[in-house]
């Protein structure tokens, strides 16, 4: 399956956001990659560019492809209500990105991993298939074979999980997807209308 595998720290530097999480290296150099980084032209964008830009992080940030998040898109303006929020809602509701939030993970390449490879399963159902999006109801397990695993182990240890719209039994390792977010509580610093702007060109 293809995926960005490139460095980080570039992308990061691109978008002046730490979009992977810390990052020491993007605190020291804070401003585009290449010898024109600093320059106060490179720095003026179009309103097309800002908007590209918007887009590029969303697809970067949640790990997307052009054809699935094209697709979602799709699918966001085809629901009733506002088309930007139900593109991030759509978003949050993929099965890897609700294993990273869960902290089942450490990442959201770790997350996509850990389902690709089968350790997690959803209403008691083995899914291997990370962009499968969930509804409100729905239970994300930690296979019993795989909860022993370091990965899974040291990212439940790292931090608590305090997303309204998820609840977890640390006990059981089960996960539930209560809802779909609201905008105000996803914390990605992403303008999802200029990514609807975009796609109405």
């Amino acid at each position: 399956m293809a995926r960005y595998t490139g460095p980080k720290t570039k992308i990061a530097r691109k978008f002046k956001e730490p979009i992977y999480g810390p990052d020491k290296y993007l605190e020291r150099r804070n401003y585009a990659p290449g010898q024109h980084g600093q320059s106060r032209r490179r720095s003026k964008l179009s309103e097309y560019g800002m908007q590209l830009q918007e887009k590029q992080k969303a697809k970067y940030t949640y790990g997307i492809l052009e054809r699935q998040f094209r697709k979602i898109f799709r699918l966001a303006a085809s629901r009733k209500g506002v088309t930007g929020q139900n593109l991030m809602q759509l978003i949050e509701s993929r099965l890897d990105n609700v294993v990273y939030r869960l902290n089942i993970a450490p990442s959201r390449a770790a997350a996509r991993q850990l389902v690709n490879h089968r350790h997690i399963s959803v209403n008691g159902q083995i899914c291997n298939i990370p962009s499968r999006l969930l509804v409100p109801g729905d239970t994300v397990e930690v296979r019993e074979r795989s909860q022993a695993l370091e990965v899974v182990t040291n990212s439940l240890n790292g931090k608590a999980m305090n997303h309204p719209w998820l609840e977890w039994d640390g006990n059981m390792m089960v996960g539930k997807f209560m809802n779909y977010p609201q905008r105000e509580e996803i914390p990605e610093t992403i303008n999802e209308q200029a990514i609807v702007e975009l796609y109405s060109k």
